[in-house]
Formats: C-alpha cells, sequence, structure tokens
C-alpha cells in the first residue's frame, strides 16, 4: 500500500495501488468517463474514500476554458458586506460557481483587490459598494462582466443591483414622525456608496412632512458615529437621530449612553443595513433592512446571464427595502 503521509494531498497514483487497478483506470472513474465496469468504478471509489482523495476540481477547470469563479471585491470596514457575501456563497453554489474573494482594506486599495481576482481568471467580477469612478468600472465591463452591488453606477456596460437608499431612508423617517418626532438629524455617510441618495432620501421625506432637515458629517465605522455624536451633545439634542450604517449608528449609540442620555427615552435612533450589529440584543436597533437574499441571487443570476450571453431588459435591478422595528426608537419623551 502507498502511504501518503500527512504532508502530501493522496494522488491518482494512490488510488490506483489501493484498488490495485492503473492510474488510467482510476482517471476514467473520476472523470466518469466510459470504459470501466460497475464493480471497478466501486472499488476505485471506495479507495478513494479511505485514503480521503478528493478530485482537483480547480486544476480540471483550468485545463478548460472556464475557471467557474466568480470574482468579489468587499470591504473588511462594512459590517453589511459579511452578510452580503453569505448570500453570494449560497447563490453561487447553486448556481454551480465558486467565490474568489479580494478585500479592500484601509491598506490595500480596488485596483489591486480587482487586480488578484484578474490573475485567478475569475470569469466575471461581483463589486459590493466599489469607490472607483464610473469610468473606471467601464474600462473594467470591457475585459469580463461586471456587477456592482450596493450601488448606483452610470455606465452602459456595468450592470448594477442595489437597494432603493432613499426610499429605505424615508421609511425611516416616516417610522420617527409617526411617533411624534419633529427634531430628526441625520448623521451622513460621506461620500460612501449609497450616502447620496440616504441622503436625498432623508432630506424629501422632512420637507414632504415640513420639518426642518439638519444633517451631520459622519462615515462607515464606530468611530464616524461617536464623533458625531460628540458634535451633537454640543448643542441642543435632536429627540431622534438617522444614521448612515449601523456600524456608525453603534457609536452614536455608545457616546450617548456614556453621557447619560437615554435611548431611546431621550433620543431615538435608527441605523442602516439592518446587520448583525443591530441584531444584537445589546443593540436592538431598529434598521432599514435590506433583502440580502434577492440582493445577492440577482448579482449572481446577471452576472450568468452576462456570461451566457442572456438579453437583459434593463442594466439596473432596484431592490425596495423595508424597516425593522426595534427597541431603539419610541415616542419622544
Amino acid at each position: 500500500m502507498t502511504r501518503t503521509g500527512p504532508e502530501r494531498r493522496p494522488t491518482l497514483a494512490d488510488v490506483a495501488a489501493r484498488a490495485g487497478v492503473s492510474t488510467a483506470l482510476v482517471s476514467i472513474v473520476m472523470r466518469e468517463a466510459p470504459g470501466a465496469s460497475a464493480a471497478t468504478r466501486e472499488r476505485v471509489r471506495r479507495a478513494a474514500d479511505e485514503i480521503g482523495y478528493r478530485p482537483d476540481s480547480r486544476a480540471r477547470l483550468l485545463r478548460s476554458s472556464r475557471s467557474r469563479l466568480l470574482g468579489v471585491v468587499f470591504g473588511v470596514q462594512h459590517a453589511f458586506h459579511g452578510d452580503l457575501l453569505t448570500g453570494l456563497y449560497d447563490a453561487a453554489e447553486q448556481a454551480g460557481y465558486e467565490l474568489a474573494l479580494s478585500a479592500v482594506t484601509p491598506g490595500r486599495g480596488e485596483q489591486p483587490a480587482v487586480d488578484s481576482l484578474l490573475r485567478d481568471r475569475c470569469e466575471a467580477l461581483v463589486l459590493l459598494g466599489p469607490q472607483s469612478p464610473a469610468a473606471t468600472l467601464t474600462d473594467l465591463a470591457t475585459r469580463l462582466p461586471v456587477v456592482v452591488l450596493a450601488r448606483p453606477v452610470r455606465s452602459a456596460t456595468v450592470d448594477v443591483v442595489r437597494t432603493a437608499d432613499d426610499e429605505g431612508m424615508r421609511l425611516a423617517v416616516d417610522h420617527l414622525v409617526a411617533l411624534g418626532h419633529r427634531d430628526v438629524v441625520h448623521v451622513d455617510g460621506g461620500r460612501a456608496p449609497g450616502a447620496a441618495e440616504r441622503r436625498r432620501g432623508y432630506r424629501e421625506a422632512l420637507q414632504r412632512h415640513g420639518l426642518p432637515a439638519r444633517v451631520v458629517a459622519g462615515g462607515l465605522t464606530e468611530d464616524d458615529g461617536a464623533a458625531a455624536a460628540r458634535r451633537l451633545l454640543e448643542g441642543p439634542l435632536p429627540s431622534a437621530v438617522t444614521v448612515f450604517n449601523d456600524r456608525c449608528a453603534l457609536g452614536v449609540l455608545d457616546v450617548l449612553r456614556r453621557a447619560g442620555r437615554t435611548v431611546p427615552g431621550e433620543v431615538s435612533v435608527v441605523g442602516y443595513d439592518d446587520s448583525r450589529i443591530a441584531r444584537l440584543s445589546s443593540v436592538d436597533l431598529t434598521s432599514v433592512a435590506q433583502d440580502v437574499e434577492q440582493l445577492t441571487t440577482l448579482a449572481v443570476g446577471r452576472a450568468l446571464a452576462r456570461l451566457d450571453g442572456t438579453p437583459v431588459d434593463r442594466r439596473e435591478l432596484v431592490v425596495p427595502p423595508r424597516l425593522v422595528v426595534r427597541s431603539s426608537t419610541a415616542p419622544p419623551s
């Protein structure tokens, strides 16, 4: 019997030695090609299981013209991107594809992240809330199908799947106004994808209710939310705050509570994304939910449609949001 040892993966030759057949016959069985009896196939598969042999699907695909890989660029600073990745894995698996991930970090930009996926021979790219300008994304789409998830892009060649972010913020404002709030401040996301749309939805909703709007600079992270909350504490505190995302809202909540301000007693807070952060029992944040399953299923489906040459009627698919009410909002005291 061939000893494989812990230091290397079992090979076809190891399976052949275990089963007492030729390597060529093992190859026939593993490829499910004709030329082997049912008894031989059973013996070879049993030998493969006994020594832990697994066919190298990536190598087999590389020998063909298809990699069946979808490349995904995501940001480590975005809590919601983790939820999207889970959905993308599920959608890709159902379609018989695998994901290759490449992260954008504070020290690694989008271009290196994209370049690494191109070297992996990905068939299409799904970019989560990319910061790159539309011209750069359009140029990338001349090389392979590109689907942008969670950001609007004006381009004739880039497909977009996103939530109606302005509508989501209108839902948040309408909820707060229905509770009786008349002083609602928005902590925004700066230049982050979706921030402009959420600002617009906030302003339009308050204008429709005949109430004043006030935007405070925020950002993506807890530190950004904390800085915004400290600015709010410098003046008269509003009765309610809408925040660009859940992670930023967490920073707002932390500073308010450390300052002795009660939520929702003195200030109601609404986040955005309904990420895992919002659902923590210690946070229990009212938040605008994005339909992760629909967003990711549409994104993978659009990428595969481009690969298969299937005609599509429009390049942008917009998914409606919904509001999830938890204990961080209540009528004003």
